[in-house]
C-alpha cells in the first residue's frame, strides 16, 4: 500500500496538493547547489495578500542578510630562497660600528670616523702590527710601537721597513708585482683601511668589540640604535671616552643593559667582555704588541667572539695586514669571480659556508700574497666592479 502510495505521490504534476485529503504529501527537497553566495545588500522576498484577496510578492528592503564570511586568498607559500645574488661589495655594516671613533659626544654614535688627522708620514708601519692608535678604558691614547717590527711571526725577517706615509702604496705596488691582473680594481678603489687617513683613526677596543657582538644577525640600523640606547644607559660623568668603561658594565645588572634592546646572550657576551677588561685578561697592551696568532686566539676564547668577528676587527680595528678571513661570503664571491668563474652559477657542492670556493683552494690562492693578504681579501670584496679578464697575467 505505502509502495504504491509513493508511486502515486511520484506521478503527481507538481501542482498543490488537495486540502481534503488527510494524507500529508511526501516533499522532496532539491539538493542544494552551490552557487554564488548572497550578498548582503541581497533582500528577502514576503508573501502579501493584495485587498482583492490575490497573492503577491513583495521584496522586503527593510530584511537584509548579514554578509557571508570570507575567506582569505591563500597562496601556495614558496620556498624562502634568495632572489637577489650576494652585494658586490658587502662590506658589513658591523664593520662601520666596530670602527667608529671612540672620542665621541655622549650618546652619539654615526659609526664613522670623525675628523682623522692623518699620523705623522715618517711613522714606521708593518704588516704583521697593530698600525691603529688604542685608546684605554680610561681614555689614554697608545700610539703603535715597532720596537720588535723587524721580526716576522710566520717569515722572520720578510717584512720590509715602509713608514704610514707609504704603507698603502707599498702594498698595493706588491699585489700588482704578484698579479698584474689586478691594476683595473685597484685603480678604481682606493683601500681606505691602509691609507694615511685609515691609520690615524682611533680605536678602543673594548668599545669595537662590543659593538661587533651588537652587530650580530641584526640590521645596521637597529645596531646603531642598540648601541646608541647602550650608550645612554651609563651617565656622561662616567664615560671619559664617550663610551661606558668595561668596569662600569662589568658591574651592570643583566636587566638593565638589557633595557638597551640587548637579547639575554648578548647581555651575557658583552658583560663577560667587559668583566676580562676590567680584570686584565685583555689588555690594550697585549692588542698592540701581540703577534696576529697571539690575539686571534686570545680573542677566539672570548665567549661571543666568533672567528668572523676577530678577523674583522684585526683587519679593519687594529689595522693588521696579513688578515685573511676564508669564511665570509662576500671574499669567497669575489675570489672565485677573480678566477674567472661565473659566479651565478655557481652552487654550494655538500652544503657548509664555503658556498663559493672552498677553504683549502681560498687559502692556496691567497697565499702568495703574504703579508698583505688583508689588503688582497679587501680588494676581492670589489672584484666585480671591475672586469679583470682585460688584463695579462704577464
Amino acid at each position: 500500500m505505502s509502495l504504491r502510495r509513493s508511486v502515486r505521490v511520484q506521478a503527481k504534476p507538481t501542482a498543490a496538493p488537495d486540502s481534503s485529503d488527510g494524507d500529508i504529501p511526501e516533499v522532496t527537497v532539491a539538493p542544494k547547489k552551490r552557487g554564488r553566495k548572497p550578498k548582503a545588500t541581497d533582500t528577502i522576498a514576503r508573501s502579501s495578500i493584495t485587498p482583492d484577496g490575490k497573492s503577491s510578492r513583495v521584496e522586503d528592503d527593510s530584511v537584509s542578510m548579514p554578509p557571508p564570511p570570507t575567506t582569505p586568498n591563500k597562496r601556495r607559500k614558496m620556498a624562502s630562497t634568495p632572489t637577489k645574488p650576494p652585494p658586490k661589495t658587502p662590506t658589513p655594516s658591523a664593520i662601520g660600528l666596530m670602527t667608529s671613533n671612540s672620542v665621541l659626544r655622549p650618546t652619539y654614535s654615526s659609526g664613522d670616523i670623525d675628523d682623522p688627522t692623518p699620523p705623522p708620514n715618517d711613522r714606521l708601519a708593518a704588516p704583521h702590527h697593530t698600525n691603529a692608535t688604542l685608546i684605554t678604558p680610561g681614555g689614554t691614547q697608545v700610539d703603535p710601537t715597532y720596537s720588535n717590527w723587524e721580526e716576522s711571526p710566520s717569515k722572520p725577517g720578510s717584512e720590509p721597513a715602509t713608514t704610514a706615509g707609504r704603507f698603502l702604496d707599498d702594498a698595493c705596488a706588491r699585489l700588482l708585482e704578484i698579479d698584474p691582473k689586478l691594476k683595473p680594481v685597484i685603480e678604481k678603489h682606493q683601500c681606505r683601511v691602509f691609507s694615511p687617513e685609515g691609520l690615524a683613526e682611533q680605536i678602543d677596543p673594548f668599545r669595537s668589540l662590543t659593538s661587533g657582538i651588537m652587530a650580530q644577525q641584526v640590521s645596521g640600523a637597529a645596531a646603531k640604535s642598540i648601541k646608541n640606547k647602550f650608550i645612554a644607559l651609563f651617565p656622561v660623568e662616567a664615560c671619559p671616552t664617550g663610551f661606558p668603561p668595561p668596569a662600569l658594565v662589568a658591574q651592570t645588572a643583566l636587566p638593565r643593559l638589557r633595557e638597551a634592546g640587548l637579547s639575554q646572550r648578548k647581555a651575557e657576551y658583552i658583560q663577560g667582555l667587559a668583566q676580562l677588561f676590567a680584570n686584565g685578561e685583555l689588555t690594550v697592551n697585549m692588542l698592540m704588541t701581540g703577534t696576529d696568532e697571539e690575539v686571534i686566539k686570545k680573542l677566539v676564547a672570548v665567549r661571543g667572539l666568533g672567528i668572523w668577528s676577530v678577523e674583522m676587527f684585526m683587519c679593519f680595528g687594529l689595522k693588521r695586514m696579513d688578515v685573511f678571513s676564508t669564511g665570509d661570503l662576500g671574499v669567497q664571491r669575489g675570489m672565485a669571480a677573480y678566477m674567472g668563474r661565473d659566479v651565478a652559477k655557481l652552487k654550494a657542492k655538500g652544503g657548509g659556508k664555503w658556498k663559493y670556493m672552498s677553504e683549502k683552494e681560498m687559502l692556496d690562492i691567497a697565499e702568495k700574497f703574504r703579508p698583505y693578504r688583508s689588503l688582497f681579501m679587501w680588494y676581492m670584496w670589489r672584484i666585480e666592479d671591475v672586469d679583470v679578464e682585460v688584463q695579462g697575467t704577464s
